[in-house]
Formats: structure tokens, sequence, C-alpha cells
């Protein structure tokens, strides 16, 4: 068994990212492990949002060491399969209040070291940025439009430095959008393959 493909689908919200999961799961169930997205695993336990300062670096703390606990058990628990986290360790950055080195401090890390940890990142484009809905079954999502726009500029900004970037834009069509982010996930997987990273 050789090295682990692990990568990261995320994005703004209101992209696509969770719909394109859910259906490459279905297709490729015995083959990947979906790493769930660890913000929405806290604020579903009872843990409220909040803009104070303090609170949100605390909140984006726990979020990130959870993050990488959850990647550590689907890694050590499916080994054999290939690894698609929901958002990734560094989307914290994007709601950080203070300077990016004291977000890195806090967690006791670096980019370079992050980036590491991802062969690839895929990024889903939210529609907010053309003014589409975003609306989501997801209860724990509560960004408006504008809000949404932004967050998407500056997660684009963290995970467009990976040497491994590809970008979904988003389009008038979500159903194209979503085959075509889906089709990216595979090219990923086949070019993983190519080059002898087989997990299996």
């Amino acid at each position: 068994m050789t090295r682990q493909l692990k990568v990261v689908v995320t994005g703004g919200p209101g992209g696509g990212k969770t719909t394109a999961l859910d259906l490459f799961r279905r297709e490729l169930s015995h083959q990947i492990a979906i790493v769930p997205e660890a913000a929405t695993l806290l604020f579903s336990s009872g843990v409220s949002r909040s803009n104070e300062p303090q609170v949100l670096k605390e909140i984006q703390k726990t979020i990130f060491a959870l993050q990488k606990n959850l990647e550590a058990i689907q890694q050590h628990a499916h080994p054999d399969r290939l690894l698609v986290c929901d958002r990734g360790s560094l989307d914290g950055l994007a709601y950080w209040p203070e300077q990016e080195s004291e977000f890195f401090q806090a967690v006791d890390s670096s980019l370079e070291q992050e980036f590491g940890q991802y062969d690839a990142v895929i990024f889903f484009e939210s529609a907010a940025t053309t003014g589409q809905d975003i609306s989501s079954n997801n209860p724990t999502r509560n960004e408006s439009t504008a809000q949404a726009a932004e967050l998407d500029k500056r997660l684009q900004a963290v995970w467009s430095k990976h040497p491994n970037y590809h970008f979904v834009p988003n389009s008038e069509s979500f159903l194209r959008k979503i085959l075509f982010g889906i089709m990216t996930i595979e090219n990923v997987i086949n070019q993983h393959r190519r080059a002898g990273g087989e997990t299996a």
C-alpha cells in the first residue's frame, strides 16, 4: 500500500460542494472516505456563532483541532480509500479576526505545513459572487449573500496558493457546475493513480 491521497473540497457558502460530495460518495462509496465538515459538527452540537473576537478565535482553534482529528480518524479507519475532506484546516483563516501570523501561532502550524497535508484543493466558487441565491438545507449556515461573497474571496486568497489548486467557477446552471466539480475530483484522483499513488 502506498501513500493515501488526501483532497480538500472547499469554497464559499452556497458553492455546491456538499451536493457534489454527496453525489460523489454515492458513485464511489467503496473507494473514498469523506471527512465531514468540522464547523457544521461543532455548530450543530449547540455551540453558537459569535462575532466577538476572542470567542471567534476559540471557535476557530476548536474547528482546526477537530478538522485534524476527523482527518486522522478517517485516515486510520479507511487506509485503503481515497480521503476527501469537506473543507480543510485552513478554512479558519477566512474567519480569523486578526493577522494570519497570529492564526498559525495559535494552532502551532504554518501555511507550508498545512498545504503539505493535502495533495490537491478543489474550490467551488459561491453562487453569491454573482448575486445568486445561496439558500441551504444546512441550518448552521446564516451568511447573507454579501457575507458569503466576501468569505468566498477570503477563502480563495488562502487556498489558491496551494500548488495543486483547481477552481470550479460559478455557473448559471447549478447542474453543470456540480458535474464539472465531480469531473474535477475524478481527474485529481486519476492523476494520483497514474503517478503511482494508488492506495489499494
